[in-house]
């Protein structure tokens, strides 16, 4: 298992998450939901990558 970074910020009333290794951005009202979805994405823009190698 590969561990990632999440950079998050809080922009005005939703957080902000960030993979800077993979370049994937996502969104949620929490920071829990931010994550969640940045996992999700990184997980897609993986599954995506791999099949084009």
């Amino acid at each position: 298992m590969k561990t990632f970074t999440a950079v998050i910020q809080k922009d005005e009333d939703m957080y902000v998450a960030r993979c800077p290794e993979v370049g994937t951005v996502s969104q949620g009202a929490t920071i829990d939901e931010a994550i969640a979805n940045l996992k999700e994405a990184i997980e897609l823009y993986l599954e995506e990558f791999s099949e084009h190698q």
